[in-house]
This record gives C-alpha cells, sequence and structure tokens, in this order.
C-alpha cells in the first residue's frame, strides 16, 4: 500500500488452486463485497474514460439500494476523462487513494495526492486527469441532487483530509471520530460522504437503526461488524452497503486503527411514489 495506507482493489485473478469459499454476502437487508473478490474479471469500463477500468461497488436497484452508486477506478498514466459525468442533475464526490490527479472544475484546476477530496456540484463541468509513473486508484460516489425552493445550490470545491478536523463523537472518549467534508447543518447538501476512524476496542456501543442509505468502504484495519442479526467480520479493502433501517453497529479489533468512507443519504423529506390521477 501506499502512503497513507489505503487499501485498493487487488485486481488479477485467483488460481485454480484457491478455495471456493469466501466471504460475500448478500442479504435482502445489507451486503459484504470482500477485497478479494475484486478482480480483472469484474471490472468494467466506462464511456470517454481512457487508460481506466472499474468496479461498481453499489447501483440503484429495485429493492435494495435507491439512492446512489459507488465505483472504484483506476486510471493509468495520462488517463482520464474530459467528458466523464453523462447526467447533469447528478452530483460526485471523489476521494483517491493512490496516485496523482488533476481535476478541472468549471476550467478551475486543482492538484490531488492521496486523501484528496472533491465534490462536484450537479451541472459542473469537470474533467481528469492521472499523471505520475503509477496509477491512480479514487473513489467516485453520485447520486442525483434533489434540489429544494429557496435553497440553493451547493458549490463544487476541493479539500483534503490534511486539511479537515476530525471530531470525536460524543462520551467516546476521542477512541470514535469523524472526519466530515460539508457542515451537517448547511442543508443545501443532501448527501454526506465522510471519513470514520475508530481506535482498536472502539466501537459503536448500540445498534444504529435510522433511514440512511449507506456505503462503506474499509480504508484500513479491522473490524466485527453487526448488520441487521449478523455478526460479519470485515478488514481493509472490503464494502459494506445497507439498506435504510438495517441495524448497525462495530467493534474494531486491531491492532491498528479502524478507517472507513462513508457515505449516506441527509437532509431530504422521505419521497412518495407519483402517480397518474389526472384522469
Amino acid at each position: 500500500m501506499d502512503e497513507p495506507g489505503y487499501a485498493r482493489p487487488p485486481g488479477g485473478h485467483p488460481g485454480q488452486s484457491e478455495l471456493l469459499t469466501g466471504r460475500a454476502v448478500f442479504t435482502d437487508q445489507y451486503l459484504v463485497i470482500p477485497h478479494d473478490v475484486m478482480r480483472d474479471i469484474v471490472a468494467g469500463h466506462l464511456p470517454h474514460w481512457e487508460k481506466s477500468r472499474h468496479w461498481t461497488l453499489a447501483r440503484p436497484m429495485s429493492g435494495f439500494f435507491e439512492t446512489f452508486s459507488h465505483y472504484v477506478v483506476e486510471t493509468g498514466p495520462g488517463g482520464g476523462s474530459d467528458n466523464p459525468e453523462p447526467d447533469p442533475e447528478v452530483e460526485s464526490v471523489l476521494f483517491l487513494t493512490h496516485g496523482k490527479c488533476v481535476v478541472e472544475l468549471d476550467g478551475r484546476p486543482a492538484k490531488l495526492t492521496p486523501g484528496g477530496y472533491v465534490y462536484i456540484a450537479a451541472g459542473c463541468r469537470w474533467t481528469l486527469r492521472a499523471f505520475g509513473q503509477e496509477t491512480s486508484v479514487f473513489h467516485w460516489i453520485r447520486k442525483r441532487y434533489e434540489a429544494v425552493a429557496g435553497l440553493a445550490k451547493p458549490e463544487s470545491f476541493v479539500s483534503s483530509e490534511d486539511e479537515a478536523k476530525p471530531e470525536a463523537m460524543p462520551d467516546s472518549d476521542e477512541r470514535w471520530s469523524t472526519v466530515r467534508f460539508v457542515d451537517p447543518e448547511d442543508l443545501r447538501h443532501d448527501m454526506h460522504v465522510n471519513l470514520v476512524e475508530f481506535e482498536p476496542g472502539a466501537k459503536i456501543p448500540f445498534l444504529e437503526t435510522h433511514v440512511m442509505e449507506h456505503g462503506i468502504y474499509i480504508l484500513q484495519g479491522r473490524a466485527a461488524y453487526r448488520l441487521n442479526q449478523d455478526w460479519v467480520e470485515v478488514e481493509a479493502g472490503d464494502f459494506i452497503g445497507l439498506r435504510a433501517f438495517c441495524p448497525q453497529a462495530c467493534c474494531a479489533a486491531g491492532p491498528g486503527k479502524f478507517r472507513y468512507l462513508l457515505y449516506k443519504d441527509v437532509n431530504r423529506h422521505a419521497g412518495f411514489g407519483r402517480t397518474d390521477v389526472s384522469g
């Protein structure tokens, strides 16, 4: 792993001597995609992206996730896209874990190194190019922006893990903290993508049960995770997806810190299906 030690998909292909048994789980409430199944055979390609491939960890689909998609993208030196996003109503977050990239937001360039974070507002014209000698790896989380009358659309911005200060969770003895890139009280934003960190042995001490969908990519460390009625073991490079209201808790296993990238939808009314009542 490169500094600061983030996980990445291994790629490649397992040999014929490997066991069939693994840790992948897909239920009607949660899923676990272990890092060791993120191989070449399940990587894909996207229109208008050069020298790039990606793994899809989450996508909207009937009866499970509804609000977001999550890709892990590998881009070779000089690769990237001048036309990356086909939908002008979609907002994105990029989080770089390996390599170096230049992102342009409405013509304004910014260099990203590992830990770099970009919020891209819906309708923003953006490009991305990797540079240097190594492959760049980044997370690309997409959501259709839900506009609200009387609230301005948020602006695109570039930040990094180094610029954002961790905030300790209440009554955690500073052993459970969150790095927030967006003010939770800024209601213009309808999604948060945060970094969450636990010291060894620290835990979510109750079964959280809430309306937000979660996508959790584990950047570092290990933990025992409670998902609905099950306990599962997870480690760096694994992805966990939770439907709305799926109970969750965890305990960091050590020996080092347990850290993950977290998506959740926030700050909007519950939606209702539309029906045609004009007749």
